[in-house]
């Protein structure tokens, strides 16, 4: 099956600002995207958006000015229904990706296993976001097809079990890349935009992402932090 750019919605799940002290971007504005595919076998969610703020983040949320958007009405804005939603899938669960999964209880979540493991390792995420009542994670050791015509593959580097989603469509590949390429200015190798290599936890599987990435030639690319794709 191949879908079209119609059947593809972005979503725009919260912002954020990097800190004046910090080493990144100071000032900038951050985003975070989401994105609904409609397929005949239901909606796949890639990313769910920002946990909601509580006061075990209110630190970091106040740090980093969090405006998470509530993933209901997000979806609603989109004129998606939640109840449409057969299938997810995060980028990896940090909580920027994964923090609203838990308003999907019973819907099958695709994850790797080693992301699912590297989780459950302290300060790595917000645990209440991930484990919750009627969670039903599939979890993966590489590349799986979710949907007909939809792969869901392993693209370490940013999180020891990052992974991407590659979309067949009647024009050539789409590829929602998450978080393992940080910008449309990483992809296409700009000096000064936005990136995640310097600061990948494992450079060299990063590296290897997106190269794997890259020699897919798709047609077209979405990112998990930045509202502008390529081309």
């Amino acid at each position: 099956m191949s879908l079209r750019s119609t059947d593809l919605i972005a979503l725009p799940t919260g912002e954020f600002t990097f800190p004046l002290d910090g080493d990144a971007y100071p000032g900038q504005t951050g985003f975070l995207v989401a994105y609904a595919i409609r397929h005949s076998n239901g909606v796949f969610l890639f990313d769910t958006g920002f946990a909601p703020d509580g006061p075990e983040m209110a630190e970091f949320y106040v740090r980093y000015a969090v405006k998470p958007r509530d993933i209901d009405e997000v979806l609603s804005a989109a004129s998606v229904d939640a109840a449409e939603i057969s299938a997810i899938a995060n980028c990896h669960l940090h909580l920027d990706h994964a923090g609203q999964n838990a308003r999907f209880p019973g819907t099958p979540i695709y994850v790797q296993r080693a992301e699912w493991t590297a989780a459950h390792e302290p300060d790595y995420t917000y645990l209440p976001s991930i484990d919750f009542p009627g969670a039903n994670y599939v979890e993966l050791d590489g590349e799986v097809e979710p949907m007909p015509g939809m792969r869901i593959l392993p693209t370490p580097g940013h999180s020891p079990g990052h992974q991407s989603l590659v979309i067949d469509s009647p024009d050539g590949l789409l590829l929602l890349a998450g978080q393992a390429v940080y910008s449309r200015g990483e992809w296409v190798g700009l000096p000064a935009a936005r990136e995640g290599a310097s600061t990948a936890p494992d450079r060299t599987a990063y590296d290897r992402s997106i190269a794997r990435l890259k020699a897919l030639n798709p047609k077209e690319v979405l990112f998990g932090h930045d509202r502008q794709g390529w081309p």
